[in-house]
């Protein structure tokens, strides 16, 4: 069982790194935004069929399910990924995945503001500060130049960690009792249309996308591999690990996506992205530290 989850674990890490390797890749042939929303288009429907073989609800019934997936749909698939597309244009394929990894630090964040039962203490402020000092280390910004096109690329990743971070906040605090394969599917569904709205709104045309071999990969890439797969297998090691451990694959998934963008693009990383993911991977540990002793007590890596 162990080795299945280990297996599981590394699966999901690549899945969701080498993402960010395949949205660069088809960054060449799409528009972002509609890039990001013909992506969902497709997940959506997929996971709408897993729904209905996996669960006996196919769509959300009472206001507050309804609730669920407009909060999820908005904040989680269309602002967080419409923001992500367009800033990776500007950025590594390595940097952007690091920045996303800075997500569970901000849900942190945004618990302390809107649970009144969650708290904070000094300890954890300092990893929060340095969750967000590995940001800016990771913009690597030099006197007289602070605001670059890379910086800006990264602001706006950071923005989309932020939006999902705070969907994930804002979600536990809807009282719905739907499976999360429909939540998420309708999510998806509803996410595409947004940002289907939102690429119209900015300019973006349909005749900009290059119909190549490669574009058609990056695309199933996204939709089979990182969404269907992916979200199948999340769901699967959330119910036998928790969401501590789970949560630890965002620290995972940018070395995997290090590693295939290096082998598929060439993009190297720099001192500066190596830095600045220390800087969150600590800050996370800090946050964290009290469940992460409990997840390993209880796995008996360290005595009580």
């Amino acid at each position: 069982m162990r080795f299945r989850n280990a297996a599981l674990f590394l699966t999901l890490a690549v899945a969701w790194g080498s993402a960010f390797t395949a949205i660069k890749a088809g960054l060449e042939y799409f528009p972002p935004v509609l890039f990001a929303a013909l992506r969902y288009d497709l997940a959506g429907v997929l996971m709408l069929g897993y729904a209905a073989y996996a669960t006996d609800r196919l769509r959300p019934r009472t206001r507050d399910e309804w609730v669920l997936v407009t909060v999820a749909g908005v904040l989680m698939i269309a602002v967080y990924h419409a923001f992500l597309f367009v800033g990776q244009q500007g950025t590594t394929s390595a940097a952007a995945a690091i920045v996303v990894s800075l997500s569970p630090i901000l849900t942190t964040g945004f618990s302390r503001a809107f649970l009144p039962a969650e708290r904070l203490a000094p300890l954890g402020l300092v990893g929060l500060g340095l969750g967000l000092l590995g940001v800016v280390v990771l913009q690597d910004p030099e006197p007289g130049a602070l605001v670059t096109a890379r910086s800006v690329s990264l602001g706006l990743v950071f923005l989309a960690a932020a939006a999902f971070a705070l969907g994930s906040v804002l979600t536990q605090r809807v009282d719905a009792d739907l499976p999360i394969e429909t939540m998420e599917a309708w999510a998806m569904l509803l996410g595409a249309v947004v940002m289907h709205v939102a690429s119209l709104g900015i300019g973006e045309s349909p005749t900009a996308v290059d119909p190549t071999l490669e574009a058609g990969l990056a695309l199933s890439y996204l939709v089979v591999v990182a969404s269907a797969l992916g979200f199948l297998i999340y769901f699967d090691l959330l119910d036998r690990l928790g969401p501590i451990e789970i949560n630890l694959v965002s620290y995972a998934a940018p070395l995997a996506a290090a590693a295939t963008a290096l082998v598929v693009l060439n993009e190297r990383p720099t001192l500066a992205t190596a830095a600045g993911f220390v800087c969150i991977c600590c800050g996370f540990v800090l946050i964290k530290r009290s469940a992460i002793r409990a997840e390993l007590e209880r796995s008996g890596i360290v005595g009580t």
